[in-house]
């Protein structure tokens, strides 16, 4: 299990980067080529949305199917693991919204730049005649 939560904090780390480096300030050439760069790494990088959905149902589920620890005839052991267990899941349930988040993030500083892009090809356009 700890597997796909490692794969899923690396994507999050890229797309945290791929997000840092699509807002840097550039010039417009350098910048419509990061752009299109981004746009083109964005269709496989769409896979991280059911992937992570899915971790959060995963999580949803073991929370339902959790067992309790409330009452007083819980160990100190069996209340430190429930505890961190719940921990855990938070941490996790964050990681996944975080990655679909930072996916729709970059998806629309991609989609902002190209409509930007197209107005300014319009706007040179119609000084031009």
């Amino acid at each position: 299990m700890g597997l796909q939560w490692m794969v899923l904090g690396y994507v999050v780390a890229a797309e945290a980067v791929l997000a840092v480096i699509a807002m840097l300030p550039s010039p417009k050439l350098v910048k419509s080529r990061i752009i299109s760069l981004l746009s083109l790494i964005l269709r496989p990088l769409a896979g991280v949305i059911p992937f992570a959905a899915f971790q959060l149902l995963d999580i949803y589920w073991k929370n339902e199917h959790r067992m309790m620890c409330t009452s007083g005839a819980c160990t100190a052991s069996e209340r430190d693991r429930y505890e961190k267990t719940i921990y855990k899941a938070q941490r996790n349930a964050f990681l996944a919204a975080s990655a679909c988040f930072l996916y729709w993030a970059i998806w629309s500083i991609c989609k902002l730049n190209k409509r930007v892009q197209s107005l300014e090809e319009v706007e040179k356009k119609f000084k031009d005649q």
